[in-house]
């Protein structure tokens, strides 16, 4: 009897025609909000010296800044694959990136629902249950959020441009990195917040089963090499706003980029908005004006960063969402072939 697919693949499978209409939607709502945004601030500072600013960077230049993302990207993902094979889940390498991706696909959707089209993916693939890789975004997530933190910290020692809450931040999502990856501590809070809420019995479930996994990922052997990819990674793309900055003619220095860079990031992602969109523009905007950068500069180098960071992630994501979802189908197959002759 061929297996069938487990209760979240289900729901998330019944749902995904919809579904993937609000995403669209969501998607092209952000893209629109994040143009009339654009289009609104070039208006005020002057469309002439705004073009002027694009249109004097070079396909070279343009691609280098494309290429420090694609690093982030890349070594992000191999840092997914290390997760998934610490998780015992049998994938190669290129299978991981591909999924890790094409994830991106659903960056600036509610609820980040890429991440269970991940999940998906690689339980069609692997023939793990879906429960087996539960744990994979969320430590995902907080690598990241230490990662960037240790950035953070970094580039706010070496930088002169003193912003304010960059190092309390800084400790903060580091305290909250290490913390998330002790298991007791994670299985006390949710059945702390199961208690208080005494609702969604089965997502609770799923969340404590996640933390008992997590001890694995806090031994050295996982997390230095982890950390190192996202500190690179991270640091890719604070270089790639350090280069605009300077070809634009407002150098302020690599260190300043970095910490203005990563801090926006973050501010985005605390606003709770799908990819950040909003707030992230905003705090970078400000943080550019602050260090003495020209408006009718910092607006161009704020929106050419972020094409070239978040919008550019989501264009490889939709390159990569088809061939991941091809690809899955076919595990599903093969894997459903083979359970058949159990």
């Amino acid at each position: 009897m061929m297996m069938s697919m487990s209760s979240p693949q289900q729901t998330e499978a019944k749902n995904r025609p919809s579904r993937a209409r609000m995403d669209r939607l969501v998607l092209l709502g952000l893209l629109a909000l994040f143009v009339i945004g654009f289009a609104g601030l070039a208006a005020t500072v002057g469309w002439a010296e705004t073009w002027a600013q694009i249109k004097s960077l070079t396909i070279g230049q343009i691609a280098i800044l494309l290429g420090l993302s694609l690093v982030n990207y890349l070594l992000r993902g191999v840092r997914w694959h290390l997760c998934a094979r610490a998780l015992d889940l049998p994938l190669r390498l290129r299978e991981n990136l591909l999924h890790f991706i094409g994830g991106f696909a659903m960056t600036v959707t509610p609820g980040r629902i890429g991440e269970l089209v991940r999940l998906r993916w690689i339980s069609n693939l692997s023939g793990r249950p879906f429960e087996r890789s539960l744990p994979l975004p969320f430590i995902d997530r907080v690598f990241d959020v230490a990662a960037m933190a240790l950035v953070l910290a970094s580039a706010a020692v070496m930088s002169q441009a003193g912003v304010s809450g960059a190092l309390p931040v800084a400790a903060v999502a580091l305290l909250i990195a290490i913390a998330i990856t002790r298991p007791a501590l994670v299985r006390a809070l949710v059945t702390m917040l199961w208690r208080l809420l005494q609702r969604w019995p089965r997502r609770f479930a799923g969340m404590r089963q996640a933390a008992r996994g997590m001890d694995r990922f806090s031994k050295a052997r996982l997390a230095l090499p982890a950390l190192a990819l996202g500190v690179i990674g991270w640091s890719a793309e604070g270089y790639a706003l350090y280069l605009l900055l300077a070809w634009m003619g407002a150098d302020i220095g690599l260190a300043t980029a970095t910490l203005i860079f990563v801090f926006s990031t973050l501010a985005g992602g605390l606003t709770g908005a799908p990819g950040g969109v909003g707030g992230a523009e905003a705090a970078m905007l400000a943080l550019l004006v602050a260090q003495g950068v020209p408006l009718e500069t910092a607006v161009p180098a704020m929106a050419v960063i972020r094409l070239t960071t978040l919008w550019f992630a989501i264009l490889l994501g939709f390159i990569a969402f088809p061939i991941a979802e091809r690809t899955s189908h076919k595990g599903l197959h093969r894997n459903g072939l083979e359970n058949a002759h159990i």
